[in-house]
């Protein structure tokens, strides 16, 4: 009897780290299995891969000779731009004449706003074309020493002729600099989009080459001879190899991956794909069985990068309702998982029969209107978009968000009691739901109207663990019809199981 061979797809979240095992040959879903991700362990969330594809491989009973393809998404490229953990990037430009100067000012580019407080810091030498044997050490060794943790090459033409592009780029890893050229971000001209880029790029290689490894070792230390791949920001995969060298495509590979799912595996040709995780929701337009693409900025900045049309909203299951002239005034940002609390509506309604209702700040900076639900005995527990869809009876029993009904009614009993509005929870439920679903319509509506999609692009899928929790609102107050996709709490994962080995290149041709 012929082997059956497998295809392992690992999507890592925000809480837990989802792998599934998928039929090369039917594309069918073989096993799947969720272990926490483990953001603070010494090796990162690579022990979460190893402890998800082992439990997989022991439940499922394959043996690692039967797996042809393993890929996993990640969100380290993301994080580490939204929370700033960059490393300041020297860079090295060369040219020579009227050239030389257009070069010099053209690569310098300055520090790169991330959002927030949070910069992204670069350094400048400029190197006559003629002097680079000569002056490229030394060059890269005042970068070295004024603080750069990455290197990046510049050169006006070096998508026609990288050489002097890899000549420095050579010099600073002899040096122990992470370093990229900006022939190997992009083939189009533009040389200060190129750099800027290039930058971001280098500015997250030093984490990113580490988790790389390590992710690396445990897929090998399961005893998986395939190789393994990387969801990129475009919907397809990469080697590590690639991961490297460009981890900026790496951006948005989460949300690609769900994307992925609804093309390949749900074969949605024409909807709005809802991924509503706990923490978030991504949204996507999908027309005539292609997603839509778009470059993506940074800062205000447009970059040489093409991403998945992907909009992401701070709405999930877990997300905490906000209170406000004794109403529910805000449903998120902030999510449970965050503020590491548990949901009301998965915990015992003994425990709630004497609870007290408290309005905190999740977390330092945060408004200190979340509602937070107190037991006598100390314990805490969030009241949650997810408990409102449990309290209403909105989700089917089977649901992978279904909870303990109970529990999420007399959460929102306490919380009619707290507003002066006894025996109104039922209604203060479903104004959660309805801020929910006004937030996430209104950027649905936003999508469909920047493309023209026709009526026919309106139909809302869902998928996430809480996919039952958010869309059926959304598709009501849209007035648009709906359906969740199958296994839509692994959907991701499965994504990336079915992803596809992709390279593009973009280059100017001259007439």
């Amino acid at each position: 009897m012929a082997q059956m061979n497998y295809r392992i797809g690992v999507d890592v979240g925000g809480t837990f780290t989802h792998a599934v095992a998928v039929d090369s040959g039917s594309g069918r879903l073989a096993g799947k299995v969720k272990v926490p991700t483990t953001h603070t362990a010494a090796e990162g969330v690579a022990r979460g891969v190893a402890q998800a594809i082992g439990e997989l491989l022991e439940t499922t009973g394959f043996s690692p000779a039967s797996v042809t393809f393993i890929a996993h998404s990640t969100t380290q490229a993301t994080n580490a731009l939204l929370e700033g953990d960059v490393a300041p990037v020297g860079i090295v430009a060369t040219g020579k004449g009227l050239e030389g100067w257009r070069v010099k000012h053209q690569s310098r580019i300055g520090d790169i706003p991330l959002g927030g407080d949070h910069s992204l810091k670069t350094l400048h030498q400029f190197i006559h074309r003629n002097a680079i044997e000569q002056q490229a050490a030394g060059a890269i060794q005042r970068l070295k020493a004024a603080g750069a943790g990455a290197m990046v090459a510049a050169d006006a033409f070096s998508v026609d002729d990288p050489s002097r592009e890899k000549t420095l780029t050579q010099e600073a890893r002899k040096q122990g600099l992470p370093a990229t050229g900006t022939h190997e971000i992009s083939g189009l001209y533009g040389l200060r989009v190129r750099t800027r880029t290039a930058a971001l790029n280098a500015s997250i290689m030093p984490p990113m080459i580490e988790a790389a490894s390590m992710t690396e070792t445990s897929v090998k230390s399961a005893g998986i001879s395939a190789p393994l791949m990387v969801m990129r920001s475009d919907g397809g995969v990469m080697k590590m190899e690639e991961v490297r060298k460009r981890p900026l495509l790496t951006i948005l590979s989460g949300p690609a991956a769900g994307v992925a799912a609804a093309l390949m595996f749900v074969r949605l040709s024409d909807g709005v794909f809802l991924e509503v995780g706990g923490t978030s929701t991504d949204i996507s337009l999908i027309s005539m069985g292609r997603a839509h693409t778009q470059s993506a900025q940074v800062g205000g900045h447009r970059l040489f990068l093409r991403t998945l049309d992907v909009r992401t909203i701070g709405l999930g299951g877990g997300s905490m309702i906000r209170l406000g002239g004794g109403k529910p005034l805000e449903v998120g940002p902030r999510s449970a998982h965050i503020a590491n609390l548990p949901y009301c509506c998965y915990g015992s309604t003994e425990a709630l029969r004497e609870a007290g209702l408290r309005l905190v700040a999740p977390r330092e900076g945060d408004p200190a209107d979340y509602i937070v639900l107190e037991a006598p005995d100390g314990r805490k527990s969030a009241l949650t978009l997810t408990c409102a869809a449990n309290a209403l009876g909105k989700l089917a029993d089977d649901d992978y968000a279904s909870g303990n009904r109970q529990s999420a009614r007399a959460g929102f009993g306490l919380l009619a009691d707290f507003c002066g509005r006894p025996g109104e929870g039922e209604a203060l439920a479903q104004a959660v739901l309805a801020l929910a679903a006004r937030k996430a319509a209104a950027t649905v509506e936003k999508l469909l109207l920047e493309y023209g999609a026709g009526a026919e692009s309106t139909r809302l899928i869902g998928g996430g663990g809480a996919g039952g929790v958010l869309v059926p609102a959304t598709a009501e107050a849209l007035g648009t019809s709906y359906r969740i996709c199958p296994e839509a709490e692994v959907i991701s994962a499965i994504g990336v199981a079915l992803a596809l080995v992709r390279e593009t290149i973009e280059r100017n041709i001259i007439d």
